[in-house]
């Protein structure tokens, strides 16, 4: 899909979630503290949308930030897990983006998160490990600043990681998803636009699937 297309397809999906939550664009201008100009011009396709604005969005839109990422995914007739964790991402497409920041490593797999989630599973039943999820996991999500479906779904399972009726089973495998939020080393870096938290994404949506099983 051409940079156009991708901008129309997010201009429309804005539109429809403005309508959606009974708001004008001045008033999610002052919500945001975006120029309205500003929100006008993205919403019409004449200007790109950065992270900062797609996180805004998501959170006073009601949305998840990867459904503004990929406007024109979450409109299609992908599933709802898909569309909610950022999956429908082929490697290709994740690839193509690494490609343009020449320091990042662009071999990405889904077993790479999967043996990630491994090392991360042994290291939570650690003393260090589970005290750097209970130490650092508030603030790595005020870091974040957004909303989102996998954001809601790592609150649920750091809640129920620090719950005393968790069994020792279940511990770890909660444990592996809070840290790889947590810690710097993703695969995918966090500041790389716009797929930065997919690794993380994808990564809980893993270990929900461990969980289920």
């Amino acid at each position: 899909m051409s940079k156009i297309q991708h901008d129309q397809s997010l201009g429309l999906l804005l539109r429809s979630l403005l309508k959606k939550n009974a708001l004008s664009m001045r008033k999610l201008s002052s919500l945001t503290g975006i120029d309205t100009a500003t929100i006008s011009r993205i919403i019409n396709g004449k200007q790109q949308a950065n992270l900062h604005h797609l996180k805004q969005f998501a959170r006073y839109l009601n949305t998840p930030l990867e459904a503004l990422i990929d406007p024109a995914g979450a409109a299609s007739n992908n599933t709802e897990n898909e569309v909610e964790t950022g999956i429908h991402y082929s490697i290709d497409k994740i690839q193509e983006i690494l490609k343009s920041f020449n320091t990042v490593d662009t071999n990405f797999t889904i077993e790479r998160v999967e043996q990630e989630l491994t090392k991360y599973k042994q290291y939570a039943q650690t003393d260090e490990g589970h005290s750097m999820i209970c130490n650092n996991f508030q603030t790595k999500i005020e870091q974040v600043g957004s909303v989102g479906t996998f954001i809601d779904q790592l609150k649920q399972m750091y809640l129920e990681y620090r719950s005393e009726k968790t069994s020792a089973a279940r511990r770890p495998i909660l444990g592996s998803a809070l840290l790889y939020f947590i810690l710097p080393t993703d695969i995918i870096p966090d500041y790389v636009f716009p797929i930065g938290y997919l690794d993380d994404a994808i990564a809980v949506q893993l270990v929900m699937n461990q969980l289920k099983e």
